[in-house]
């Protein structure tokens, strides 16, 4: 007997559906899988088969046939156990169920007919919902990441035999109520606050601006001082809070690489992801056989930072070029062509120079002038170009260390850079972006004006430090950004003053 049941799979970011189709035949007892399975889909035979005997079943000793179509294209992954054994069960009339074609089914067995938790159930879900399929059933660990989906009935199931008492009607299992989309409320509760910093008021200005625009920034530590890394790790707690649509992103892309956490629904607070400087470049962009979401995908709509830049390896570094300028990252492998996003903060810290005291007056570099050459060279100017803004991380006086003055809390500026933002999604609702950063050439010539001394004070920068194109339109960029910050829709000399200082350094530390 043929049977067709409906399941899905994944492309990228994207689900797409899957029909499996099974023939239960006489003959010599023979099992075959087709439709280009992976290795993880040709071991489900003995899963399936293992898990219906234990299920209280009994497996037919006949010629069974499965085919997983589109058959033109590469399935991976455990999730086709439990409609390959819907299927068996259905051919060989242990199931009986008049509206089958209402339901699509994802998960992995265990030998004893449990089904275990999958990776990318929500990008799933919601294309079986764009589908028009009614219900889909899946693991009850995957309950939470699928209740978001408006419109699709989820039934969480533990075991096999629950799925089939289910839709044999002899014992239903209970849909939850859909989760009210209100009751996500954006998070943003870091243990880290800016009130705990002393003094440093010109790098959190800087990281304001930064978090303000969702601007690239690098800090460089002058001299002995500590706390560019203690900096860089309180920027979490005072990034803008989340859209519904970017936390949806953000959530689909944690699904598929299987970081998110059982017991949320959905991502409310920016990612932060510090890669330690071992990391390869397959775990920073993203690849494997089937091309995986990397750690700068994972970094999406939130903050990569790289410790000790410098000590990372420099073509892992350049790979970064590309995705800091598009925003997505294209992989390519035998199998597949997939494109994920990364519309990332990129923030680094480094020294300048191996021991760390180039420029200190406090302790005399030892380093030679060729091994700080080498150094400082790691960091490409291609790759230098594309941040925004560079921050020299300067020693605190002790009078600031010694003064009882209460600082301001992170919430306090979050409280103004969500404000920034909020100016700059209703500015530029009309072109599908969410910041300054992504700001292209047209859009800056058309929200980036300037007045004359503006420009004179501009082109002056331009011509003594010696900017690239981009550079210009970056100092533009956070030009607008400082002027949202005072709430003014005219962007102001002193406001092009300020940004211009914040691209200085790289002839102070590159220029040789």
């Amino acid at each position: 007997m043929l049977s067709f049941v409906k399941s899905m799979s994944l492309h990228g970011l994207d689900g797409y559906l899957v029909d499996v189709q099974v023939d239960v035949s006489s003959g010599m007892p023979a099992w075959e899988i087709v439709g280009l399975p992976d290795v993880s889909i040709k071991e489900s035979k003995e899963r399936v088969r293992t898990s219906i005997k234990n299920s209280g079943l009994e497996f037919p000793s006949r010629r069974i046939i499965v085919n997983l179509a589109p058959a033109d294209s590469k399935k991976e992954g455990a999730f086709f156990d439990l409609p390959i054994a819907i299927g068996i069960l259905t051919s060989t009339e242990n199931i009986v169920c008049n509206n089958l074609n209402d339901y699509a089914f994802i998960g992995e067995l265990s030998l004893n007919g449990k089904i275990n938790k999958v990776n990318g159930v929500l990008p799933m879900c919601i294309e079986a919902q764009k589908l028009g399929i009614k219900k889909i059933v899946l693991p009850s660990q995957n309950l939470k990441e699928a209740s978001v989906v408006k419109g699709l009935e989820i039934i969480p199931a533990d075991f096999l035999i629950d799925v089939i008492n289910h839709l044999n009607n002899f014992k239903l299992i209970p849909s939850p109520p859909p989760l009210s989309i209100d009751s996500l409320e954006a998070t943003n509760s870091y243990k880290f606050d800016f009130s705990e910093v002393k003094g440093q008021e010109n790098i959190k200005r800087a990281l304001e601006i930064a978090a303000a625009g969702g601007h690239n920034a690098l800090l460089i530590r002058k001299s002995s001082v500590l706390g560019k890394t203690m900096m860089a790790r309180r920027l979490p707690g005072i990034l803008p809070n989340l859209s519904f649509d970017e936390s949806l992103e953000i959530t689909k892309i944690h699904s598929i690489a299987g970081t998110l956490p059982s017991n949320t629904p959905l991502i409310t607070s920016r990612p932060f992801r510090s890669p330690h400087n071992t990391i390869s470049s397959v775990s920073l962009i993203g690849g494997g056989r089937i091309p995986k979401p990397g750690e700068i995908s994972l970094a999406h709509h939130g903050v990569l930072f790289l410790d000790e830049l410098p000590e990372f390896n420099k073509s892992t570094l350049e790979l970064l070029r590309s995705p800091l300028e598009d925003r997505i990252v294209t992989i390519s492998r035998v199998n597949a062509t997939l494109t994920y996003p990364c519309n990332f903060m990129f923030v680094s810290s480094m020294n300048p120079c191996p021991c760390g005291y180039y420029g200190s007056k406090e302790k005399e570099c030892t380093c030679t002038p060729k091994q700080i050459s080498n150094y400082m060279s790691k960091i490409s100017g291609p790759l230098l170009d594309r941040i925004d803004i560079h921050i020299e991380v300067t020693p605190v006086k002790y009078k600031n260390l010694e003064q009882n003055s209460k600082e301001e809390t992170s919430e306090t500026i979050r409280t103004r850079v969500n404000n920034a933002r909020l100016l700059q999604q209703s500015r530029y609702k009309e072109h599908g972006i969410f910041s300054n950063s992504e700001l292209t050439p047209t859009l800056i010539e058309k929200y980036c004006i300037l007045d004359s001394k503006g420009k004179d004070i501009l082109k002056a920068a331009f011509d003594k430090l010696g900017l690239s194109a981009r550079a210009y339109g970056r100092i533009l960029k956070v030009s607008r950004t400082i002027a949202d910050l005072e709430n003014s829709e005219a962007i102001s000399p002193l406001h092009i003053a300020e940004a211009i200082q914040y691209r200085s350094l790289d002839k102070k530390y590159w220029s040789n």
